[in-house]
C-alpha cells in the first residue's frame, strides 16, 4: 500500500479524474486576477504542489525557468508525460518542509501555491510559511489561493482564512499586494476561492515596478 504524504490523499487514487479536471481549466482563466502581477519572462518559478503541470507549462511556454514540485507519483508522472517542456525541473517534494527544494539553494521571482495551502493543518501552515518564505527572491512574488466549501470525500482539508493567511506572511516579512475572493470555476455554487499575493521587500536601495492588479 503507497504511503501518502499528509495532505495529498485521495489525489493519487483519483489521477485519471484529477487530470482531466484541471487540464480542461486554461492557465489565463484559473489566474485572471494575478495575471498582471506576474514578473515578465525570463524569470525563476516555482510551482509548489504543481499537479498535472498546466501552469507549469504556461510559465515554460512564456520564457520562465520553472521547478515544479509535485509530492503525489501519479499526477508527477502525468505531468512529466502531458507537458515535456525543457525548461520544467521536476522535483518529488511536499510541504511544510520542502527540504528537498531547499538543497537546491535557489531562490525566486515567483513562487506559486495554487490549492495547496488549505491541506495544511495550522501547525503545518505555520511551519510551511516560514520555509516557503525564503524562497523568494528581494522583490519576489508569492501567489497563494485557498478553497472554501465542503470537503470532497477522502481528502484533508482544513478552513483557512484570507486573514489568517495574511497575517502568518506579514510576520514573514511579506506585503499583501492582492487579496480577491471568486467563484470556482468547477465545484459548484457552493465553492469559492480565495486569490492572494505576497511581495518580498526589495533589497535596500533597490528599486521596483510594481502593478497591484
Amino acid at each position: 500500500m503507497t504511503t501518502r504524504v499528509s495532505g495529498t490523499e485521495g489525489y493519487g487514487e483519483t489521477a485519471g479524474d484529477r487530470v482531466k479536471q484541471y487540464e480542461s481549466l486554461a492557465f489565463a482563466d484559473v489566474h485572471r486576477p494575478l495575471l498582471a502581477l506576474f514578473p515578465a519572462p525570463p524569470g525563476r518559478v516555482i510551482d509548489i504542489g504543481a499537479g498535472t503541470g498546466r501552469d507549469a507549462a504556461a510559465f515554460a511556454d512564456l520564457g520562465h525557468a520553472v521547478v515544479a514540485v509535485e509530492p503525489t507519483p501519479e499526477l508527477r508522472a502525468a505531468a512529466q508525460r502531458l507537458h515535456p517542456h525543457p525548461a520544467i525541473t521536476w522535483v518529488d517534494d511536499s510541504l511544510p518542509g520542502l527540504d528537498r527544494v531547499h538543497a537546491r539553494g535557489e531562490r525566486y521571482d515567483l513562487v506559486m501555491l495554487t490549492a495547496v495551502w488549505m491541506h495544511l493543518d495550522r501547525d503545518q501552515r505555520e511551519r510551511a510559511m516560514g520555509r516557503v518564505a525564503p524562497l523568494l527572491q528581494p522583490g519576489g512574488l508569492m501567489a497563494l489561493t485557498l478553497r472554501h466549501g465542503p470537503v470532497p470525500a477522502g481528502r484533508r482539508m482544513f478552513e483557512v482564512s484570507a486573514a489568517e493567511t495574511r497575517e502568518l506572511a506579514s510576520r514573514h516579512g511579506l506585503e499583501t499586494v492582492l487579496d480577491s475572493e471568486g467563484a470556482a470555476l468547477l465545484g459548484g455554487r457552493d465553492v469559492w476561492w480565495s486569490r492572494l499575493a505576497f511581495r518580498r521587500a526589495p533589497s535596500a536601495g533597490a528599486t521596483t515596478c510594481r502593478q497591484d492588479g
